[in-house]
Parts: C-alpha cells; sequence; structure tokens
C-alpha cells in the first residue's frame, strides 16, 4: 500500500510539472497557447497533428531544444536553450495531452 501511495505521489508530482506552469516559466507561451494560435500553432493542434507517431514525444523535445521551420508556415521556432532535455520530454509529453 505504502508503495502505491508513494508512486502515485511521485507520478502526479512530475504531472504537475510537466503543465502550463512550466511552459510559462520556459517562455513557451510567449508564442503558445492551449487552444489558439498565437506566434506558434496552439498546443492542441500540434497534439492532434502528432497523436499517432509513435516517436512524437523524442521529434517534439529535439524541437524544443533545438529550434525549427517549415512545419507550421514560415516562422521559425527558435531554439529554447533554457530547457534541458528532460524538461523538453516533460514539455512534449505535457503538449500531447492537450485537446
Amino acid at each position: 500500500m505504502k508503495i502505491a501511495l508513494i508512486a502515485c505521489a511521485a507520478f502526479a508530482a512530475s504531472a504537475a510539472f510537466a503543465s502550463p506552469e512550466l511552459a510559462q516559466k520556459k517562455n513557451c507561451m510567449a508564442c503558445h497557447a492551449v487552444d489558439k494560435k498565437l506566434v506558434g500553432p496552439a498546443y492542441k493542434d500540434v497534439a492532434a497533428k502528432y497523436a499517432s507517431d509513435k516517436d512524437a514525444v523524442k521529434k517534439l523535445s529535439e524541437k524544443i531544444i533545438k529550434g525549427g521551420s517549415g512545419v507550421w508556415g514560415p516562422v521559425p521556432m527558435p531554439a529554447n536553450t533554457q530547457v534541458s532535455p528532460a524538461e523538453a520530454e516533460q514539455l512534449a509529453k505535457w503538449v500531447l495531452t492537450t485537446k
């Protein structure tokens, strides 16, 4: 029972960390919103586009760190050097849960 509680607490902590608060802290929300296009695409649109892609977390994590262009139009996404690989993975997983 105690192990189950610890596992649930760890899951809740990681889910809470990979949230809009982390995206805000890492300046992602300056260009993105969950439900509408700003400079970049809405997170819900990103989630829909990558919904059936088994490599989505890896692809999005790399895009978060390195930036990119051409996928969503002519405006490039700059590299985010403030994000660690672990944070990029958490952000990618969270983005994929948005609807």
